[in-house]
């Protein structure tokens, strides 16, 4: 029966989105399955501000090793598949993969099949500088032909700034999303983008519409979440 798989979710990068991806997942699922029941999820919510340490510095394999502690933990207590919601953790998922000891879900696959499905060729990417400007984060787009356009450096800095010192401590700003909105509106006007992908999985806390300066948005918690869900209600082979 579907009721009885068993997802397993690397949360705490960080807790704000974490909480949504939770809410996301029961929303969903419900809507799939109106019959009362709910989701049979785990979620192992590691230390953000080591992780985010070793985001700063470049380090992918201590990253992948407390990813796949992590995940290690979720099969043990009989998770089926896992998957990280995060999207800069991301940095470690090649170190990650080979060594898992159950299939994963990669939110990266899910943000390029959606772009993919929906027409996109040419989308904006608002995140952190290591998603922004890794090359983990580009390598499945580049793979599917999808031109991605980053913002000028000075708007980059920006938006790195207001990820960690706002967003993932918890805060919300007006004038940070209408600053966001601006910049994503000069760069329709100057780039022609037909997207706009938001590489990380609080930025949708902050823009929360599904277009902006009427182009269509990619919130990869909801297109993640989707993916998930997927698995959770298919019946087994």
């Amino acid at each position: 029966m579907t009721g009885d798989r068993l997802l397993g979710i690397v949360g705490g990068v960080g807790p704000e989105s974490t909480i949504d991806y939770y809410r996301s997942l029961v929303a969903e699922y419900q809507r799939r399955r109106p019959d009362g029941s709910f989701p049979r999820v785990l979620i192992n919510s590691v230390d953000a501000g080591t992780i985010f340490g070793h985001m700063l510095a470049g380090e992918r394999e201590p990253i992948g090793e407390i990813l796949l502690g992590a995940v290690r933990q979720l099969a043990a207590a009989g998770a089926g598949v896992a998957a990280i919601a995060s999207v800069a953790t991301h940095m470690g998922f090649a170190y990650l993969q080979p060594r898992s000891p159950i299939p994963l879900i990669s939110i990266l696959d899910a943000i390029c099949g959606a772009a993919v499905a929906q027409g996109i060729r040419k989308p904006a990417l608002f995140a952190t500088r290591m998603t922004t400007e890794g090359a983990f984060f580009a390598e499945p787009f580049e793979r599917a032909g999808i031109e991605l356009v980053r913002p000028d450096e000075p708007d980059r800095a920006w938006i790195h700034e207001i990820y960690m010192g706002e967003l993932v401590r918890g805060e919300f700003r007006d004038e940070s999303r209408a600053r966001l909105i601006e910049i994503a509106t000069a760069l329709r006007d100057r780039d022609a983008i037909d997207g706009l992908i938001l590489g990380g999985t609080e930025l949708p806390l902050l823009l929360r519409e599904p277009t902006v300066a009427g182009i269509p948005v990619l919130d990869p918690s909801r297109i993640h979440v989707e993916v998930l869900v997927d698995w959770l209600v298919a019946d087994p082979a």
